[in-house]
Order: structure tokens, then C-alpha cells, then sequence
């Protein structure tokens, strides 16, 4: 199901939290870093995880910016944690360090995770196809939290570069059919991000 080295966007279920995170399959294990926030801190607390496949980028967007997400929740098989109902999911227990990291946006630490599986749940699903409204969708979103890292760092410049990024991903997105409310709450908060922090 995962090529190695590949990144792929999953859901990941921590104790109270649900986020998406880039993983990439290594032997028996799967990778994936957390820059700071609510699901880091469960992990260090209590380390275990439930990584969800899931087709639909909206779900993706709503759990990166938490908005309201509409889903039902059920005991996992094998760790303390609930997972989504629904959802092909990984269960497993998560061995995390921190560790110094540094890009074009600055110097932050990361916990770095992997997940060494105990339990999966395949979910027999029908899987609709990605449209390109749909990626435009993702980097909308991947876009929107580097604006929130660079305008909190008082970083000007990489801050307009970034939004003029959303805003080309938001016309793509309408140009390829794209219809969502969440785009418009994007560009929203891109906006206020821009206004208020720069």
C-alpha cells in the first residue's frame, strides 16, 4: 500500500487531537515530525497513535486549521486511543525525540516519530478520485501555516511571498472547479494573518 521514501498526507489520531502530518514508510515503520502544538505534547505524554488513510482533502484542511470536522469515533483495537470510524487506520506505539531543525523560515524544534504498527484496520472504501481543486486545496493549507510561522516572526518579506503562493494555489483552485467554503476561510485568515501581523 506505501512506497518507501514517498510522503503521503494521513490523518494522525493522538489522544485528544486529530491533525495531518506527512508520512513516509521506512522498513516496518512509519515516519513523521510534529512542529510543536497539542499532538506533540500527547505523544511525549502518552506515546501512541492512530494514522488514518483518507482520500478527502477537505477533512485534511478542517483538521490542519481546526475547524469543525464531523466525524464519529471508535476504541482502537490494540492502543489506549480512539480512532475514526470509517477510516483504514494504523495503530501503533510511538517512539519520538526532539531535535533541532532549520529552514528558510528560521531555527524551531521538531519531535521527530515513528510509528511502529500493532494493528491495522483495513475499511473496504469506494475511493473518489483526486481532482486538482483538490491539491490546489492542500497547498492552500500547507501555504496558510508557513504565512502563521513567518507573520508571528515578524518575517515581512517571506510573509508577502507566501501569501502571493496562496493566492495563486486559490485562483488554480477555482480555475480546476474548486467550490469549498474552506478555501474562502483560508484566504480569510490569510488576510487577517497579513493585516494584523506584518
Amino acid at each position: 500500500m506505501f512506497e518507501e521514501g514517498k510522503v503521503y498526507e494521513l490523518l494522525l489520531v493522538t489522544k485528544s487531537n486529530i491533525t495531518p502530518v506527512g508520512v513516509v514508510k521506512r522498513g516496518e515503520s512509519f515516519h513523521f515530525k510534529l512542529f510543536g502544538g497539542r499532538s506533540a505534547a500527547e505523544i511525549k505524554e502518552h506515546p501512541f497513535a492512530v494514522l488514518h488513510i483518507t482520500q478527502d482533502a477537505e477533512l485534511l484542511v478542517k483538521a490542519a486549521l481546526n475547524l469543525p470536522l464531523e466525524l464519529e469515533f471508535e476504541e482502537a483495537e490494540k492502543v489506549p486511543l480512539n480512532r475514526v470510524k470509517g477510516l483504514t487506520a494504523i495503530e501503533g506505539m510511538v517512539e519520538w525525540k526532539e531535535e533541532e531543525w532549520e529552514d528558510e523560515l528560521g531555527r524551531t524544534t521538531v519531535l521527530k516519530c515513528s510509528l511502529t504498527p500493532v494493528h491495522v484496520k483495513m475499511v473496504p472504501s469506494h475511493p473518489k478520485p483526486l481532482s486538482r481543486a483538490d491539491y490546489a486545496l492542500l497547498e492552500m493549507a500547507v501555504h496558510l501555516t508557513r504565512l502563521f510561522v513567518a507573520t508571528r516572526r515578524n518575517d515581512v518579506e517571506r510573509a508577502r511571498e507566501i501569501y502571493k503562493e496562496i493566492w495563486k494555489r486559490y485562483q488554480e483552485y477555482r480555475h480546476f472547479g474548486g467550490k469549498s467554503e474552506v478555501a474562502e476561510r483560508i484566504i480569510g485568515l490569510s488576510f487577517i494573518s497579513m493585516r494584523w501581523n506584518t
